[in-house]
Order: structure tokens, then C-alpha cells, then sequence
């Protein structure tokens, strides 16, 4: 049997929470607060991660979107981002006019590099988007640092961080805004969904707004909006996954744990989280020079390992850019994320090591 890098989790809750909406017929809701279970998975994850208002929506890229929109970007602005990610960030950016600007990343856990995030900042620049990579958070405390010195908002692509914390506080909640995905390979999921979180309520009231054709009350677009609203049953499904996102978190973290013990006499690099950082485990990801050739036979063994991301966002055909970003590069051609979801046993940890040790 195939060991996949990621999977969903489903179970007879699930089910039940999804048939039960499909009898009563409430599929979604153009209210200006959302549907009956939107509201209560908005509160599930506000719970959970500590945040005063929770937007639901029903992507990661909408929440990124919703979340510039909030804060006004427009066509001339520029907003800092890693290269070394998913490209729906440099996507929701592009969608409000603005300019992507790429940073390179650290060699430590792969987030934005504060450092060149100041060099490349202009007049022009209004946000920056770290991108919590894999589960490991970005230096916030210097991020921080930088925003109040320059005066610039900060949205965090949380997407992949989903109960990853630092200094006991978690990604998301550290600055303007957080954005999150509940894609089916995220630790949770809501099928297709996402949302964002804030302490402004300001800016809660915006994204109401947004998430809905910019109305409160309907037909009465007061600002730019889009329809960004996540449907009732995607919403009870990621309410019953909340409940056991812990769970979820406890068994990442012991394969993680697991594995690593198991790699440790190699010479490769394993991410070891840094003090006061608790990661999620989303994606397990080591680093070697001879990462194509041990893709290629962990995919003949049936391990559905994968290299995220063997082509930067700057290197791709629609943002075809020079940048110098040496860090990126290496990590494009180094990466690769091993399986260690809660399906994956401890017999199975065994033989991927195997044949990592095989290779290596």
C-alpha cells in the first residue's frame, strides 16, 4: 500500500454533520455573519487559536485576498514576499494590482529572511507576508521589529501553521491579520475552505464585508467584495475536524519525533524546532544534495514523498524574474518532505528510514 504524503482524515462525524445539512436543506448563507455552522466553526478556531474574530472563507487564497483588500493594496503598492512558497501568495497579490517583491528565505526553517525583507523595502512598500513554511514559524519577534520601525502592516500566510506556536502564542495572531487554508492535505480540513483571524475589529467588519460583495445588510455594497463565503457544509466538516485537530497534532508529533531518531546518524538536514517554537509537523521536511535521486526511489518504493517547492515562485513562467535569492535556490534543489501523518505507522517510519539510509 502507497504511503501518502498527506491525506484527510474523515470519519462517521463527518458524515453525519454533511448528510444532516443536506436533509434541512441550509446549504449556505449571504447573511452578513455567514451561515448557523459557519459561526460556530468560526468560534471553534477562534477558540483554538486564541484570536478575537474569526472570518471564514472558503479558500486559503481568499483569505490571503480578503486579507490585502482589508487593508486597502492597491495597484503601485508593493508587498514583501518569500519566493520559497506555495504561489497563491504572489497570486492574491497580484489579484488586487500590487507588486510582489521576493525575498529570500533562512537556511533554519525555511521562513523570510528579515534581513533582506529591510533591504528591498521602498517607498512603495506597504505589507509584508511571512509564510509560517511547513509548519515552522518565521522570526516574528524581527519582523516585529522592522514593521514598527517602517510603519508597514504584516498578514501572515498561516496556511500551512495551523496549531504551530511561538513563545506559546500561535501563527496567525501575532500581527494584523493571520490567513489559514483547509485544504484537504492541511492538518485539518474543511474540504475546500479557509479562514483569517484578527484582533482589529475593524478589520472584521471589513472582511464581513468582503467575504459578501462588500454588503452588510444586502444590496448595499458599501466596498469592494467578492463572494468568498464558505458553504454550510464545508463549515460543519472543519468544525468536526477542530474537535480533533489535538489529536491530529499529537500523532505528527510523535512520528516526527520517531523519524528523526531514526535519521539521526545521517548527514542530511533535519528541522529541529528552535526555542519556544512549537511546530505543527505539517510537512517533514529534511534537506540533501541528492534529493532528486532519493524522490525518485522512495516513489518506485511506494512513499509518497514530495519536494516542495522544486520550482520558486520567481522562476516561474508568469513571474519570470532575476532576483538573487541564493538561499531559495538552494533549497529548491535540497528539499524534500516525508510522510508522517497520523495514518502513517511506525512500521511504515521504519521502512522509509530504511531506504533513506539505503541512499544515503
Amino acid at each position: 500500500m502507497k504511503i501518502v504524503i498527506n491525506t484527510p482524515i474523515m470519519g462517521k462525524e463527518e458524515i453525519s454533520a454533511v448528510t444532516s445539512i443536506i436533509r434541512h436543506g441550509n446549504l449556505t448563507s449571504s447573511a452578513n455573519l455567514g451561515g448557523k455552522h459557519v459561526q460556530k466553526f468560526e468560534k471553534s478556531v477562534a477558540s483554538f487559536v486564541k484570536s478575537k474574530y474569526v472570518i471564514a472563507v472558503n479558500s486559503g487564497t481568499a483569505a490571503l485576498q480578503a486579507a490585502l483588500h482589508a487593508l486597502d493594496v492597491k495597484k503601485g503598492d508593493e508587498v514583501l514576499i518569500p519566493s520559497f512558497t506555495f504561489v497563491a501568495t504572489a497570486n492574491a497579490v497580484v489579484s488586487t494590482g500590487a507588486k510582489p517583491i521576493f525575498v529570500d528565505i533562512l537556511k533554519d526553517n525555511f521562513t523570510i529572511d528579515p534581513d533582506d525583507v529591510e533591504r528591498k523595502i521602498t517607498k512603495k512598500t506597504r505589507v509584508i507576508i511571512p509564510v509560517h513554511l511547513y509548519g515552522n514559524v518565521a522570526h516574528v519577534e524581527r519582523l516585529s521589529e522592522i514593521s514598527k520601525k517602517h510603519n508597514l502592516s504584516i498578514i501572515e500566510d498561516s496556511a500551512q501553521s495551523l496549531g504551530s506556536t511561538f513563545k506559546g502564542k500561535h501563527t496567525g495572531t501575532f500581527f494584523d491579520m493571520g490567513c489559514y487554508s483547509m485544504y484537504p492535505a492541511k492538518v485539518v480540513t474543511s474540504g475546500e475552505g479557509g479562514f483569517v483571524t484578527t484582533n482589529n475589529k475593524k478589520l472584521r467588519d471589513k472582511l464581513l464585508m468582503i467575504r459578501n460583495h462588500g454588503m452588510v445588510h444586502g444590496y448595499d455594497t458599501k466596498i469592494f467584495g467578492l463572494n468568498l463565503r464558505l458553504p454550510e457544509i464545508n463549515a460543519a466538516i472543519g468544525t468536526t475536524q477542530m474537535k480533533k485537530l489535538p489529536k491530529f497534532l499529537n500523532s505528527r508529533k510523535k512520528n516526527a519525533e520517531i523519524l528523526s531518531k531514526y535519521l539521526s546518524d545521517l548527514d542530511i538536514k533535519v528541522y529541529h524546532p528552535r526555542k519556544h517554537e512549537n511546530v505543527n509537523w505539517y510537512l517533514y521536511t529534511i534537506t540533501t544534495p541528492k534529493r532528486n535521486k532519493l524522490l525518485n526511489i522512495l516513489h518506485k518504493k511506494d512513499v509518497g514523498a514530495a519536494a516542495y517547492y522544486p520550482l520558486s515562485i520567481h522562476k516561474t513562467p508568469f513571474y519570470k524574474q532575476d532576483a538573487i535569492l541564493p538561499v531559495t535556490d538552494w533549497a529548491a534543489s535540497s528539499v524534500i518532505s516525508l510522510p508522517i501523518h497520523p495514518k502513517v505507522s511506525q512500521k511504515d517510519l521504519k521502512f522509509i528510514s530504511k531506504i533513506i539510509h539505503e541512499i544515503l
